[in-house]
C-alpha cells in the first residue's frame, strides 16, 4: 500500500504522461535538462510542503475557503522557491523566467491537494507529493534529454555528440516540444498496452 501510493506518481499516474497536467511549463522549460530538474524540483518541494501543512490543516479548513487557503498556502513555498533559485542559482532562475512564480496555478500542484491532501493523513500525502513530484521531474528530464541532445549536442551542457553533428533547430522551438512529448506519450502508451497484454 505505501509504495503503492508512493509509484502511483512515477507511472501509472504520471502527472505530464498519463493526466497531461502542467503542460505550460512542461513544454516551456524543457529545452535543457538543467532547466527541467531546476523546474521539476522547485515543483517537487512546492507540493511537498503543500501537502504536509494542507494535510495537517485539512479538519480545520472551512469547506467554503478551501481553494483560498490551498493557493495562499502554494504561494507561500512558490515564493521560497523562487528566492532560492534568485540567490543561489541566478543564471538558471533567469532563464526560467515566469514559469517558477507560474507553479502558484500548476494544475499538478492544486489538483493533488484538493483530490489527495486535503483528505488523507500526512505520511499518505507525503508519499503522495514526492510520488508526484518525482513523476513530473523524471517527465520533465527525459523530454529536455531528447530535446536538448537533438538541439545542441550536449547533455547537463555537456558536448556528447561528435564534431559536425548537424543540430536539429526545431528541438529547440516549441514545435520541437510539441513533437516530442507526443512520441514519448505514444511509447508510454505501448509499453503500458504491451504491460497488460501479457498479464492476460
Amino acid at each position: 500500500m505505501i509504495l503503492k501510493e508512493f509509484t502511483k506518481g512515477i507511472w501509472k499516474e504520471n502527472p505530464v504522461l498519463v493526466q497531461v497536467l502542467g503542460m505550460c511549463p512542461t513544454l516551456a522549460v524543457s529545452t535543457k535538462v538543467v532547466f527541467g530538474v531546476s523546474m521539476g524540483l522547485a515543483t517537487t518541494f512546492v507540493l511537498l510542503s503543500s501537502s504536509i501543512i494542507i494535510s495537517i490543516l485539512r479538519k480545520i479548513i472551512p469547506n467554503q475557503v478551501r481553494i483560498a487557503v490551498f493557493t495562499v498556502i502554494i504561494a507561500t513555498f512558490v515564493t521560497v522557491a523562487d528566492y532560492f533559485l534568485k540567490a543561489q542559482f541566478p543564471d538558471i532562475s533567469k532563464s526560467l523566467g515566469p514559469y517558477i512564480p507560474l507553479i502558484v496555478v500548476n494544475c499538478i500542484i492544486l489538483g493533488r491537494q484538493e483530490a489527495f491532501a486535503s483528505k488523507q493523513p500526512v505520511f499518505k500525502s507525503i508519499l503522495d507529493a514526492i510520488g508526484m513530484g518525482l513523476g513530473f521531474t523524471l517527465s520533465l528530464v527525459v523530454l529536455a534529454g531528447v530535446r536538448e541532445i537533438l538541439a545542441f549536442g550536449t547533455f547537463f551542457n555537456m558536448t556528447i555528440m561528435p564534431e559536425g553533428y548537424t543540430k536539429w533547430v526545431i528541438m529547440a522551438l516549441p514545435a520541437g516540444a510539441f513533437m516530442t512529448l507526443g512520441l514519448i506519450i505514444s511509447l508510454f502508451n505501448w509499453i503500458n498496452m504491451k504491460g497488460k497484454e501479457s498479464k492476460s
